[in-house]
């Protein structure tokens, strides 16, 4: 179960932990299924015990600027838990994900019970503003071209002698990502894999040497 890995719950013995589960709901989610809407009021906070979702902001005129991915091991849905505001963002799944569920007041419970986990998620949401802020000043201070080399950057890992981003990401998938329109994202990737500096193949995006600051 997602608990026993989640930073917020590190404090915990297996004993406590499976206590708290008993006041947890788990569910099973589909590929594509919203399962937090912006705007909306909600009180429960979620763990990923299998799958992915990714978090993300819409605007009136439907297009979508992606925050972040999460996997297994992370939680969404903490502000919630301060709070009673509405949803400041999206979540909808990427893949069939399994997530465990806990309402706000069971969350306020175990925490009183157990000091750290309070301190656990101030340090979460601390990591999640400064990621936040180096997401603004990408948006506010690089072109598009150092947009997409960064979430390239940040999403590869290694693989052979080359790095591999293992989301099978669309250009218009991307775009969401840095912000940009899909047509200026497609002509970078063109540029990036006419220089062989990537290969795509089979949907996946290999990373074959240090990408360039500029063009």
């Amino acid at each position: 179960m997602a608990l026993t890995v989640s930073s917020l719950f590190a404090s915990l013995t297996p004993g406590q932990v499976a206590a708290l589960k008993k006041e947890c709901e788990i569910l099973k989610y589909p590929k594509h299924t919203l399962i937090v809407k912006e705007d909306e009021l909600s009180d429960s906070l979620y763990w990923i015990e299998s799958g992915k979702v990714k978090v993300y902001v819409s605007g009136e005129d439907g297009r979508e600027v992606v925050l972040t991915t999460h996997s297994e091991g992370d939680y969404f849905g903490e502000m919630a838990m301060i709070d009673s505001k509405v949803r400041a963002a999206s979540v909808i799944t990427v893949e069939p994900s399994t997530i465990v569920v806990m309402g706000k007041e069971a969350f306020q419970k175990v925490q009183l019970d157990h000091p750290d986990i309070a301190w656990a998620l101030i340090r979460g949401l601390i990591i999640r503003l400064r990621e936040l802020t180096d997401n603004v000043k990408m948006l506010a201070l690089k072109d598009v071209y150092q947009r997409v080399v960064r979430i390239l950057e940040q999403l590869a890992v290694p693989e052979g002698t080359r790095r591999c981003v293992k989301e099978r990401l669309t250009q218009q998938e991307l775009a969401n990502r840095v912000g940009a329109s899909r047509e200026m994202v497609s002509r970078v990737m063109k540029e990036l894999v006419k220089g062989n500096y990537i290969s795509i193949e089979e949907r996946q995006i290999f990373i074959n040497c240090k990408l360039p600051a500029k063009f």
